[in-house]
C-alpha cells in the first residue's frame, strides 16, 4: 500500500477527532453664608436686588474684584475622571485651594484674587499634570483648556483582583461546563478576552478531566473502527485484536497529547492552553488569527508569544507514538508526519472555535464576547 494512501486517511482521521471532541482536560459658595457678621452693613441704592458679598482678599479695606478659573479633566480615551485631586495655587507660595472633579470631571475655583497661578492634577492611578503659570487678571472668567491624564505606566499591566487560587479554580468550572450541542467538550475555547491565567495545578486537572471524558472514548472508538474498515497500519491486523491496538494506539496518542501539550509544557513555559476567541474584525482577520494560534500562545503574563507548548506537545506525542506503532511503521517518518498532522489539525481546530462553536456552545459566560 503507497506511503501517501496510508498516511492521507490518517490526517482526515485526525482532523475528524481535533473537530469532534476537543477534550480539555474582562460649588458653589452661598454668599449669604460667607457674609462677615460683624461688618457693617453697605448702602446700597433702593433698585438693586444683589447682596454684597465681603470678600476675604481685601486690601486697604478695598475688596478686589475676584477671578473664576475652570476646566475638564479627561483620560486618554476622552472619558471624563471623576474625583480628581485639582490643586490651584499662587506662585508666591501661598495656600492652595484644593478640590475633586465632579462626575462629568469638571472643576471650578471662585472667588480667586488676581495674579499668577499654577494648576496641578493628581488622579489614582494617572499621570499627573502640572501647568505653566496662569495669569488671572481681575474679573477674569477663564476656561482652561481640556487636561488629559495618561494611565501610568506601572498600571498598564493587568491586575485581577481576588486571590490567584480561587480565580484559576473558577476557570476551570468555567471550562468544563462549556460543550458543544451540550455533550461534546469545548473545554479550551475562552470567550472572555480578559479571562485570568490557570495556575499549574488546574492545568493539570482540566487536562485530566479532559484525557478521561466519556466522550472521548466514544470519539476514539469511531476512530479505531475507521482505521480498522480502512485496513490503515495493516501490521496491527484484522478483528477484534487490531481493532483494540488501533484503539489503543489512538488512545495513547490522545493521552500524550492532552497531557504535554495542555498540562506540562504550559505550566513549564507558563503559558494558556486555551485559545483565546476573537469574535471582532474581519473574517481574514479572523480566519489569520486562528490559524497562527497554532503557533503563537498567551503567557500567563497575558503577553503573545511562540507557542511552545502546542508544538512540543504535538511533537513529543508523535515521539512516543514510535513505542506502540507497528515496528515497519516507526522511525523518524512516523514523528515528522505526525507532529505536522497534529500542528495542522490543531489550526483547523481553531477555526471551529473561531467561526462555529460559540454559537453552539453551552454555558458561556454573560457578557463573554471576545476581543474587547
Amino acid at each position: 500500500m503507497p506511503r501517501f494512501a496510508r498516511v492521507f486517511p490518517r490526517i482526515l482521521l485526525a482532523g475528524l477527532f481535533l473537530f469532534l471532541a476537543e477534550i480539555p482536560l474582562h460649588s458653589q459658595v452661598d454668599s449669604a453664608a460667607g457674609a462677615l457678621p460683624d461688618a457693617p452693613q453697605a448702602q446700597a441704592p433702593a433698585a438693586s436686588q444683589t447682596p454684597i458679598t465681603a470678600s476675604p482678599q481685601q486690601q486697604n479695606g478695598t475688596a478686589a474684584q475676584s477671578v473664576s478659573v475652570s476646566g475638564t479633566i479627561l483620560d486618554s480615551n476622552g472619558g471624563t475622571i471623576e474625583g480628581a485631586r485639582v490643586a490651584i495655587r499662587r506662585r508666591s507660595g501661598a495656600e492652595a485651594h484644593i478640590l475633586q472633579s465632579g462626575s462629568d470631571g469638571q472643576f471650578e475655583f471662585t472667588g480667586l484674587p488676581p495674579g499668577p497661578y499654577e494648576l496641578s492634577v493628581k488622579a489614582k492611578g494617572m499621570t499627573s499634570y502640572v501647568s505653566p503659570e496662569i495669569q488671572l487678571k481681575a474679573g477674569d472668567v477663564r476656561i482652561l483648556p481640556q487636561i488629559t491624564l495618561n494611565v501610568e505606566a506601572a498600571a498598564t499591566s493587568v491586575t485581577v483582583n481576588g486571590d490567584d487560587a480561587q480565580l484559576s479554580v473558577e476557570q476551570v468550572q468555567i471550562a468544563v461546563q462549556q460543550r458543544v450541542l451540550g455533550i461534546i467538550p469545548n473545554f479550551y475555547s475562552t470567550y472572555d478576552w480578559n479571562a485570568p491565567p490557570m495556575l499549574a495545578k488546574q492545568k493539570f486537572q482540566l487536562s485530566m478531566r479532559s484525557m478521561f471524558d466519556p466522550t472521548a472514548f466514544a470519539v476514539i472508538a469511531g476512530i479505531a473502527g475507521a482505521e480498522q474498515y480502512k485496513d490503515v497500519y495493516p501490521a496491527f491486523g484484522g478483528g477484534w485484536q487490531g481493532y483494540g491496538k488501533r484503539y489503543g494506539a489512538t488512545f495513547a496518542n490522545h493521552v500524550s497529547g492532552q497531557f504535554f501539550g495542555r498540562a506540562v509544557y504550559p505550566a513549564i513555559f507558563h503559558q494558556d492552553p486555551r485559545y483565546f476567541y476573537k469574535g471582532k474584525g474581519s473574517f481574514t482577520s479572523r480566519a489569520w488569527y486562528a490559524v497562527s494560534a497554532a503557533v503563537i500562545a498567551r503567557s500567563d503574563n497575558g503577553r503573545w508569544g511562540p507557542n511552545y507548548s502546542n508544538v512540543l506537545g504535538d511533537f513529543t506525542s508523535a515521539g512516543l507514538s514510535n513505542l506502540y506503532y507497528p515496528q515497519s511503521e516507526r522511525g523518524a517518518g512516523l514523528v515528522f508526519f505526525n507532529g505536522l498532522t497534529l500542528l495542522g489539525g490543531s489550526a483547523a481546530e481553531n477555526l471551529i472555535k473561531e467561526f462555529i462553536l460559540k454559537a453552539i456552545t453551552s454555558h458561556i459566560p454573560k457578557g463573554a464576547d471576545g476581543q474587547p
